[in-house]
């Protein structure tokens, strides 16, 4: 089932607010609104409000990626450095709180242990090991409400939910190119097209994935070593798994082997093979940074869950095309992307380069997670 069909069931039940004060959608709404601060990745974005029982805002939180406080705890954390007692108050959330302990401890355990009274989420959690917080939360005899900003909160993370249906890494497409869509010379010099902005930037992004993956062809030519560095130049404390995908071997003395083992060559041309032998090796969140033949196929098998374009403002006019033939042979069969304002937004400024952050637009084949519709009356407390 597509996110719009779970869209039109929730809309029979629920997608207006019926049910719910002008408070409480105004609140979810800016949760939703405080969710887009958070990166994309292998978490979903998510965003919470607590407020008092005259409508007050008292606390806003987000979640700011893998390995941190997730909203529902941000926002308890900021409440407690102000002093702000939150016994009897209403948590809104975007996404049904967690409930396992994963690198950080389940959500609905920190919300009835700070005293909120009241929950109300947009969507269920179709992660399986971390659904189940709502139960809980009842359980404990905290109200739970759901499927308020349902239709928003699935938008915002469709993509997400695409990736734990199919049970996949959740795809970030790296290009770095010049205004005519080039990434390398006519003679295979690509260094440096972006900026030292631009290139801190992605060394960032590094830091945050679980892994980088480059074609056969790149480690020949270019002989990346894949590695996230700080500003200085130094390793940062986490890196990713170096991946190469295609049918040749690694040299031996290719620079990406590095000195600490995270090397996995993938002989394979097929995207979802690759996807698969990374997500089975632990990896839910992985970048693509090229060559061109590479990018060409995760675009075209539809696999790319985000689109990050570093534009810098030069022209070759000859040179390695940033993508190959994608298969399209009319402007009806266009593969159409939007702006992405989660995590900076669509459009930045890095040093003379632009920094383009895009998602793919609505298609019916992405997945809808469990439980979509509204339980307000049902399940409610």
């Amino acid at each position: 089932m597509s996110v719009q069909q779970g869209a039109e069931q929730t809309a029979g039940a629920d997608l207006t607010g019926a049910g719910f004060s002008n408070t409480e959608i105004a609140a979810m709404d800016a949760a939703l609104e405080a969710a887009l601060q958070g990166p994309r990745g292998a978490n979903p974005l998510v965003g919470a409000v607590v407020m008092a029982a005259d409508g007050t805002h008292l606390v806003t939180g987000y979640h700011r990626g893998a390995g941190t406080a997730h909203a529902e705890v941000d926002a308890i954390a900021q409440a407690a450095a102000v002093g702000h007692d939150l016994t009897g108050t209403t948590m809104l959330v975007t996404l049904e709180p967690c409930n396992h302990c994963g690198r950080t401890g389940p959500c609905a355990q920190a919300i009835i242990d700070a005293g909120i009274t009241d929950v109300i989420y947009a969507v269920d959690d179709p992660h399986d090991p971390a659904a189940g917080g709502a139960a809980t939360l009842r359980a404990a005899g905290v109200r739970v409400r759901s499927g308020l900003g349902a239709v928003a909160a699935l938008d915002l993370n469709r993509r997400w939910f695409d990736a734990v249906a199919a049970k996949r890494p959740f795809v970030t497409l790296h290009i770095a190119q010049t205004l005519d869509s080039r990434i390398a010379a006519p003679d295979g010099t690509s260094q440096w097209i972006s900026s030292p902005e631009s290139l801190a930037d992605n060394h960032a992004l590094r830091g945050r994935i679980d892994a980088i993956l480059v074609g056969t062809q790149t480690v020949l030519v270019d002989n990346p070593r894949l590695t996230a560095r700080n500003a200085d130049g130094d390793p940062a404390p986490k890196q990713p798994l170096r991946a190469v995908m295609g049918y040749r071997g690694i040299p031996a003395d290719a620079a990406i082997n590095g000195d600490d083992g995270k090397v996995l060559h993938l002989p394979t041309r097929d995207p979802r093979e690759a996807l698969e032998e990374l997500f089975a090796a632990g990896v839910r969140h992985l970048m693509v940074e090229g060559g061109s033949r590479i990018l060409s196929a995760f675009l075209t098998a539809g696999l790319v869950d985000e689109l990050i374009v570093y534009l810098a403002p030069t022209l070759l006019g000859s040179g390695t095309p940033a993508l190959e033939d994608l298969g399209i042979t009319t402007l009806a069969d266009a593969q159409h992307w939007e702006w992405d304002n989660a995590s900076g937004g669509a459009v930045q400024m890095l040093g003379r380069d632009l920094r383009l952050h895009l998602r793919p637009t609505t298609t019916s084949s992405v997945s809808t997670p469990r439980g979509t519709s509204a339980d307000t009356a049902a399940g409610g407390n």
